[in-house]
């Protein structure tokens, strides 16, 4: 049995017999081991072995497991996009009818008191520096067509849920809004801050918060540089549940048990609901195209600020570590 133990070693490897089966753990708080049958042996290997990316297959739920792991500031760099991207193809390839029976997806965090802090805001400047529209627009789209993806569950009969277990902020929060069930801890926040350099939230926010709340809900939303509480946007109906501090993976953990016998009305219910307001992705990419452009008219004083808000940023992650 092999055995990834701590925060999923994926180097030292510890044999300790010689059964057939496997097992694979990760994360201190688990603290659990998955044994392997023969067919989930099927799953391609690369998705245990993406860089920011922390994967576990649960058999006995049939769920898995999703932590972003950055190597740096919490954000969605290109690599950690790119970890997404082959991410979603290697789930694709391996799970679903006829494949490895897959049921949940979730998506957490293993950055201290941060779910994610959105877009890299150090790409942005340079690329505004340089007047790179073409660049800025394919880190848009790339983004999008993520999240579209998400928000269509891959195409598989799966139920996706967002664990929140700290600061959720601009394309952090937007990614939030493409998964069906939302956890967050008590303790968790969520903001658009964009305003505050001159720029709005071009990844998802005017797409999924019309049409969750309304046109003029969302843009006050987006417009105000409000911090919201769990609780405040649980009473808006944009996160499902509130766990307490320290207890957001046993919350999850509980939807799943509790989500079970009704799995499959649960996935047709979002699949109508996504029939009944249709999300197209050329909608979200030429968002990003406006997006890109209005980056490219900040003025100086804006990228200024735009700089001091990523470097505190950097701090709070630097002091949560």
């Amino acid at each position: 049995m092999d055995q990834l133990a701590g925060r999923l070693n994926r180097t030292e490897v510890q044999e300790t017999n010689s059964s057939d089966s496997s097992s694979i753990g990760f994360g201190d708080r688990e603290d659990y081991f998955v044994e392997d049958s023969e067919k989930h042996l099927s799953i391609d290997k690369e998705l245990f072995n993406l860089k920011e990316l922390e994967v576990l297959y649960e058999s006995r739920t049939q769920a898995l497991w999703t932590y972003m792991c950055p190597e740096g500031r919490p954000s969605f760099t290109p690599n950690m996009l790119h970890d997404f991207e082959y991410w979603q193809r290697l789930i694709c390839d391996s799970f679903g009818p006829g494949k490895v029976p897959l049921r949940y997806l979730i998506l957490g965090s293993r950055s201290p008191g941060v779910f994610c802090f959105g877009g890299d805001l150090y790409l942005f400047q340079k690329l505004i520096k340089q007047r790179n529209r073409e660049a800025l627009v394919h880190y848009g789209h790339r983004c999008v067509q993520i999240l579209h993806r998400n928000m269509k569950a891959l195409d598989l009969p799966i139920l996706t849920v967002g664990l929140v277990e700290g600061a959720a902020l601009g394309g952090g929060f937007e990614a939030l809004m493409s998964f069906d069930h939302i956890i967050a801890e008590r303790t968790a926040t969520f903001g658009l801050p964009e305003v505050l350099f001159g720029l709005f939230p071009g990844m998802g926010a005017h797409a999924f918060l019309t049409r969750k709340l309304g046109a003029a809900a969302a843009d006050r939303m987006i417009t105000s540089n409000r911090t919201y509480t769990a609780e405040d946007l649980y009473d808006l109906g944009l996160i499902h549940q509130i766990a307490e501090p320290g207890e957001g993976l046993e919350t999850c953990r509980d939807f799943i048990a509790r989500s079970d016998r009704r799995h499959i009305g649960l996935v047709n219910a979002r699949r109508a609901a996504r029939l009944a307001s249709p999300l197209h992705v050329s909608e979200l990419e030429r968002i990003t195209e406006i997006w890109a452009d209005t980056a490219l008219e900040l003025s100086d004083q804006d990228l200024k600020i735009m700089n001091r808000l990523t470097r505190a940023q950097d701090r709070v992650a630097a002091n949560a570590a």
